[in-house]
């Protein structure tokens, strides 16, 4: 699975981006994309999760500002970003995980993306 994330860029602080994640497989077939984050300094951590079930999760300290979504139509899984802060300074990747059953184990298959960047400055 590639994945390409797109729609990063600069930002005022309150202000809004649009992160999307295209995929290179259909989306429903994928069974958890999420999105990370990296800061300068910092280890990458979690931002928001999305199952193929139609689960969604967040980290604390993006929880009612951030919303991920599943976009069947283009392929792509969002994420909308509001009230934006300083602190949400960071690299932003998009990562997949698809599982393979058989009848032995079930096998977790990772993909990452390459990354785009979102700057909240003044």
């Amino acid at each position: 699975v590639q994945l390409v994330e797109s729609g990063g860029g600069l930002v005022q602080p309150g202000g809004s981006l649009r992160l999307s994640c295209a995929a290179s497989r259909k989306i429903f077939e994928i069974d958890v994309v999420d999105w990370y984050r990296q800061a300068p300094g910092k280890e990458r951590e979690l931002v928001a999760t999305t199952t193929s079930g139609g689960r969604a999760n967040y980290a604390d300290s993006v929880n009612g500002r951030f919303t991920i979504s599943r976009d069947f139509a283009r392929n792509t899984v969002d994420l909308q970003m509001n009230s934006l802060k300083p602190e949400d300074t960071a690299v932003y990747y998009c990562h997949a995980k698809v599982v393979v059953h058989t009848i032995e184990r079930s096998t977790d298959f990772d993909y990452w993306g390459q990354g785009t960047q979102v700057t909240v400055s003044s």
